[in-house]
């Protein structure tokens, strides 16, 4: 009996996790940057924690339970969802949270290869004079400033690397490595030939360095390219690897992740929400504004790896309840490569 329910169960355990780290986004969004009290303060309001807290105004109270009201119908949804898909595998539930962490990697990738692009351009005209003489004296302080480069020039590229997103299924990070030794290679012929060296020229290295590795991070788990420290695994049968590494997603992988955006994004003053919500900025004069943008890269890195590690958690449970559609697919990385043809 409990071989029988174990896939139901699992399948619940997947769905209600990646729905509530995408509602703990919105309601950190609705908090910190819409000014409304989000479920924690309504039932701080209330004193259910034996906390004393400012009490809220009737207003705040009705916008705070109309959230909760919300996010328990998507939860409710999601729950109904499972309970009707019943005869949905494992395996084909793994295959889906694969490819939407698949989605939000190659969103990511275009979204930092644009605004990579574009800031760099605006910082070069701005740095050398150029651009009051193609955009105007009002655009051009305006571009100068942070928030307005971010809500303006950012934000917009950002929802075109969504459509971009779906237009181009396949990426490789091999291009995002390319353009980082191009922008270092620059930085050394301008420097030591033409002796010219700007602050958004290291800034873009480091833009781009930095997403490389944090968003690679979950493509590099499914194809089995993190470093293992490897004793007795290898010489473990299927079952028994399947196991482990379920105790390893449930138990490491998971809580490391949850623990990245709780506490980037428990207050406003903390790591992740302090630069987003002030536009942060290097201060280097004249340089790129997408420092802020670097710490939302812990959120992409956190979600990512998060549903990367629900989708190799089903794949395991799936082998342990003998759910495997056949020795083809005995692997994770052999699921994932057929569910690409």
């Amino acid at each position: 009996m409990l071989r029988a329910y174990s896939p139901l169960a699992m399948r619940l355990v997947a769905y209600l996790m990646v729905s509530a780290v995408f509602l703990y986004l919105v309601n950190n969004y609705l908090v910190y940057w819409q000014g409304m009290p989000g479920s924690y303060n309504l039932l701080l309001h209330y004193g259910w924690f034996g906390v004393e807290s400012e009490i809220l105004e009737s207003g705040q109270v009705t916008q705070g339970w109309i959230q909760v009201g919300v996010y328990l119908v998507i939860l409710g949804a999601m729950a109904v969802y499972v309970l009707k898909t019943q005869t949905r595998s494992l395996q084909q539930d793994s295959v889906r949270f694969a490819k939407l962490s698949a989605y939000i990697i190659r969103f990511a990738f275009w979204g930092v290869t644009l605004i990579g692009s574009i800031d760099m351009v605006i910082s070069f005209l701005r740095v050398e004079g150029l651009l009051e003489s193609i955009v105007g004296e009002w655009l051009t302080q305006q571009l100068g400033r942070p928030i307005f480069r971010g809500t303006y020039v950012h934000y917009p590229l950002l929802v075109i690397a969504l459509g971009m997103a779906v237009k181009f299924p396949r990426i490789s990070f091999s291009w995002l490595t390319l353009f980082c030794v191009l922008a270092e290679f620059l930085i050394v012929i301008t420097r030591f030939v033409f002796s010219y060296e700007q602050a958004y020229m290291g800034d873009v290295v480091r833009f781009w360095y930095a997403a490389l590795f944090l968003f690679a991070s979950a493509h590099t788990l499914v194809e089995e390219g993190h470093v293992r420290v490897d004793v007795l695994y290898a010489g473990f049968k299927r079952r028994r690897k399947a196991f482990f590494d379920t105790i390893g997603c449930f138990f490491l992988g998971l809580p490391i992740c949850w623990v990245i955006l709780m506490h980037g994004m428990g207050g406003r003053g903390n790591s992740i929400n302090s630069p987003l919500l002030s536009f942060e900025v290097s201060q280097s004069g004249y340089g790129m504004y997408v420092k802020y943008l670097m710490a939302g890269f812990l959120i992409i890195f956190a979600i990512t790896m998060m549903i990367q590690f629900i989708s190799y958690l089903l794949f395991n449970i799936g082998q342990l309840c003998d759910q495997s559609p056949g020795e083809e697919h005995e692997t994770y990385q052999q699921l994932i490569a057929a569910s690409r043809v």
